[in-house]
């Protein structure tokens, strides 16, 4: 009997038995509805990667200087958005806190940055840039994943690393 129940449970890992039947009553819901309802469904291989970058910069905990870019698919990037993405990635922010404070602008103009000067004691100076990245295909991913573990699995198979 043992041996049966073993030979059962590896026959469900490996599906070769029949997937359970849904409860009575239930209907599989259409693709067009899952699709609305998780903002869009994609079954091809394409990657669609979205980004996201936001800069805030404070002074003593208030925000002083804040800018955002959104590119919701980047191979889908259009004029009006590489224009935006461009301006926005070399920008120089200048931020002046106190007074006597001189900036000579001698750094390229297409290098974005935050500069702040401060002539004040006892202030806090605070800077963030956040990055969001986000992508839709995981199975390229696993591709990915799987081709470094069979090339890892190989070499330390024959000894090269």
């Amino acid at each position: 009997m043992r041996f049966i129940g073993i030979l059962a449970g590896a026959a469900l890992l490996c599906g070769a038995a029949a997937a359970p039947a849904a409860p009575v009553g239930w209907q599989p819901v259409d693709e067009a509805v899952l699709a609305e309802a998780r903002g869009g469904f994609d079954v091809g291989g394409g990657l669609v990667l979205s980004l996201g970058i936001e800069r805030v910069a404070s002074i003593n905990g208030s925000v002083v200087s804040s800018g955002a870019l959104d590119i919701p698919d980047v191979s889908r990037l259009n004029a009006e958005q590489a224009g935006r993405a461009g301006a926005a990635l070399s920008a120089l922010t200048l931020l002046q806190n106190g007074a006597g404070n001189r900036f000579a602008a001698a750094m390229p103009s297409t290098l974005g940055a935050t500069v702040i000067q401060n002539s004040l004691n006892d202030q806090v100076l605070a800077t963030r840039t956040v990055i969001n990245a986000s992508v839709n295909s995981l199975d390229f991913f696993k591709a990915i994943n799987f081709q470094d573990g069979l090339r890892t699995a190989l070499s330390d198979a024959i000894g090269v690393r």
